[in-house]
């Protein structure tokens, strides 16, 4: 295979001298506690949880939310032992390379720089959607061209560049949730008014609590899964983390607690004040900000500049999924080349720790927004959502698969679970029952289009064009590299004993490397 950023001779030139530039470790624990945060509350929460409440009902909605909160705790309890053990930018692409087998680690990495790179596509076209309602005569083009430039800058000044603005975007997004619900409890409660007709008689209203049955919830399931995506930055964002091994735990720890206070409690609190049967939670779309759930409970309140507030909050949720995204989008193509597996420029650093060239690759894929020039903004969003939407649930079984045989190889070479930083407490449940409910919503995304009398077969191709197309992907390299699948015997891990040493180095903001690595201990393990 080839060198990755966790050989030892990776960050080394042909004389032994280290590089002067390679990715610096500048991200802190607030940054990447943030980045967690700012990746599980997204445009879907502000706008699109009326529509699940609808569909499904209070209690439908809200199971939905639970079962996917849980499915994707456990997941981060996955990715957090990788990552912490193995800390690099490449995360579950390197994971699955090592674990699995190489062509998969190359179909997952290059699966998720495309799911990145076109959702920051999609975020700029949203973002044309969220200005035409303070500015409807101005083409949206140009907001596209200023929030792209912005995400690119912020990008191009260095990891703390993106860190510190995430930071602030994810904060913002935290205090609105937290106002929502402290209010919507005042209002329940009888403080504020605008409470007066909820409670739980809403819960009982028509088929309440539970509605449209199993489909309903299936179907609120996948909305529920696409508004979680986002949250496996951690595991990018560890290979530039100060002490990967101490704030990466610390970060999944708290995946639980946030989903349950902003999803859970969000969905509960417009469950109780809004009935389901109201028809303005059926209108879910990012350019009539008014309808979301969250404007209708603030208007109650007497809040009477709601719609423009939930616009900015809104605005803010767009911006910061595209700085996310070109940053997850810019390291795991940059960790492709590293590894071998993409052009060798895109390997290139600059002196402030950044992959230009990475980054300009992701940027020309970002351009796809400008297509809205041409065709309506509204037609390019739907489009760009739909190819894009598939691959991250794709990268999600990647996470489930590559920490099932980490921990399998780990544990039948003889090694002690005491000497990884983070141990999931989960294994085996918890990537099995990922990978299990994952794989049901993946097929599932769009099965209602195969009940109908027409196929819409343009719109079937659009949801799962990604599965295919992942396939194909690994299927050409393993027949052009000849690769197997990894035996347990074979697998290498890191260095316990080494940590120490690189826990100091990252701790100075040394270049993004793992320690040495101990070759496989001997083993009656098969694959």
């Amino acid at each position: 295979m080839a060198l990755s950023e966790h050989d030892p001779q990776h960050d080394r030139g042909e004389k032994g001298t280290a590089e002067p530039s390679e990715l610096r470790r500048a991200l802190s624990a607030r940054h990447l506690t943030m980045i967690a945060v700012g990746g599980s509350i997204g445009t879907g929460l502000f706008v699109a949880s009326g529509a699940t409440i609808a569909q499904a009902g209070p209690g439908g909605a809200l199971l939905g939310y639970v079962l996917i909160g849980v499915m994707v705790y456990f997941l981060m309890t996955s990715l957090g032992e990788l990552a912490a053990a193995m800390p690099v930018s490449g995360s579950f692409s390197t994971y699955g390379a090592r674990y699995v087998e190489e062509g998969f680690g190359f179909a997952l990495g290059w699966n998720y720089w495309y799911n990145w790179a076109v959702t920051v596509a999609v975020d700029l076209v949203a973002a044309q959607l969220v200005m035409a309602y303070w500015f409807p005569d101005v083409p949206g083009v140009y907001w596209s061209a200023l929030f792209l430039a912005i995400t690119v800058g912020l990008n191009a000044l260095s990891a703390r560049g993106f860190g510190e603005a995430e930071f602030w975007f994810a904060l913002i997004k935290v205090i609105a949730v937290l106002a929502f619900v402290a209010m919507g409890v005042m209002m329940l409660l009888g403080i504020i008014r605008g409470g007066e007709g909820g409670g739980v008689a809403n819960w009982t209203t028509g088929d309440a609590p539970f509605a449209g049955g199993f489909a309903a919830l299936i179907g609120v399931a996948m909305v529920v899964g696409f508004s979680f995506q986002g949250t496996e930055l951690i595991g990018i964002a560890a290979g530039e983390s100060k002490d990967p091994a101490r704030n990466l735990p610390r970060a999944v720890r708290q995946v639980f607690w946030r989903i349950l206070l902003f999803y859970v409690m969000a969905i509960l609190v417009i469950g109780l004040l809004i009935p389901y049967t109201d028809p303005h939670l059926l209108r879910n779309e990012v350019t009539d900000i008014s309808v979301s759930p969250f404007a209708l409970i603030f208007e109650r309140a007497g809040l009477l500049a709601a719609a423009s507030v939930m616009n900015a909050v809104v605005l803010t949720s767009v911006l910061s999924a595209g700085n996310s995204g070109m940053y997850a989008a810019t390291r795991m193509l940059y960790s492709l080349a590293r590894d071998g597996k993409a052009p060798r420029i895109f390997g290139r650093v600059a002196r402030n720790g950044v992959p230009l060239w990475a980054l300009l690759a992701t940027t020309v894929v970002a351009a796809l927004c400008f297509f809205s020039f041409i065709f309506s903004p509204k037609a390019v969003y739907i489009w760009l959502l739909n190819t894009s939407g598939m691959t991250g649930f794709i990268a999600w079984l990647g996470i489930a698969i590559s920490h099932y045989r980490f921990r399998r190889g780990y544990v039948k070479q003889g090694r002690s679970l005491a000497d990884l930083p983070y141990v999931s407490p989960f294994f085996p449940f918890g990537p099995i029952f990922a990978f299990v409910l994952c794989l049901v919503i993946t097929l599932g995304q769009n099965y209602q289009a195969f009940l109908e009398q027409r196929i819409d077969w343009g719109g079937v191709a659009a949801t799962y064009i990604g599965i295919p197309l992942f396939l194909l992907i690994w299927l050409g390299y393993r027949l052009a590299k000849g690769s197997r699948f990894v035996s347990y015997r074979d697998m290498t891990f890191p260095d316990a004993r080494a940590r120490s040493a690189y826990l100091d180095s990252a701790l100075r903001g040394e270049p993004a490397t793992v320690g040495p690595e101990t070759a496989p201990t001997p083993s009656t393990g098969g694959r």
